[in-house]
């Protein structure tokens, strides 16, 4: 398995310019199928409501799972994406953390962690094993993650919200290897930079961090929503993961 040089990548969403176009960001077009689901997922899966959204960036989620009825609170790396979150919502609970630090957050309280995107953002094996072992700690008996990530038909197909056409290396990206995209539903046209995860990637991050995935959803579009879909209908941009812990074993 390749893996991206975590001394080398560097978060793109910890920038002021980018914070605030991204803050402007809701639900539309092809982010539209990220979320379209979580409800009934949700509803399945967890029985509490303390809830975690990490990865908060400007609040977004953190706002949508408030709507559903939970206690949430948002955490990221990004100063200036915090920031916006409390300018957009003073009653939210938004914290600034240090990449992998959860020492502020209680531990085996949250009935869910939502996970939107960012692990898309999160270099290397060891470092996404050890963030999500940190996740796990915080989860309660029979709580559980679910995140959303990047399916890496993404980053080679044209969207209604993205577009990859001038990152044709994407194409011969190996799992861990760095990708580019550009989020068309924000004035910045600078390229997002990713890294790509397999599938089969995932489920062995998960395994080595004490975790298995319970459900694995690839929401599609059916075609009678209201947006000029592109390939939605018929490539699934993400993939939900459900995870619970694993039976016998402990987060270290």
């Amino acid at each position: 398995m390749a893996d991206a040089s975590t001394a080398e990548f560097r978060n793109v969403y910890d920038d002021a310019r980018r914070a605030r176009t991204y803050a402007k960001l809701e639900f539309p077009g092809t982010y539209y199928l990220a979320y379209r689901d979580l409800p009934k997922i949700i509803e399945a899966h967890v029985r509490g409501r303390r809830a975690l959204d990490f990865g908060c960036g400007a609040g977004r989620s953190t706002r949508f799972l408030r709507a559903l009825g939970f206690e949430a609170v948002g955490v990221d790396v990004a100063r200036d994406m915090i920031r916006i979150a409390e300018e957009r919502d003073p009653g939210g609970d938004y914290r600034l953390i240090r990449e992998g630090d959860f020492e502020d957050l209680e531990a085996g309280a949250y009935n869910l962690v939502l996970s939107a995107f960012t692990f898309d953002s999160i270099a290397g094996m060891d470092n996404k094993v050890s963030t999500l072992r940190r996740l796990r700690g915080l989860l309660a008996t029979d709580g559980c993650i679910v995140s959303i990530v990047s399916a890496p038909e993404i980053y080679v197909n044209e969207w209604a919200s993205f577009s990859t056409r001038a990152y044709p290396e994407n194409r011969w990206a190996k799992s861990g290897d760095r990708v580019r995209i550009v989020i068309t539903a924000t004035e910045d046209p600078r390229p997002v930079e990713d890294i790509v995860w397999s599938d089969e990637a995932y489920h062995a991050t998960y395994a080595a961090a004490g975790l298995t995935s319970v459900e694995t959803l690839r929401p599609l579009a059916v075609g009678s929503e209201p947006y000029a879909w592109v390939n939605e209908t018929r490539i699934a941009p993400w993939v939900i993961y459900v995870l619970k812990k694993l039976d016998g074993s402990r987060a270290r």
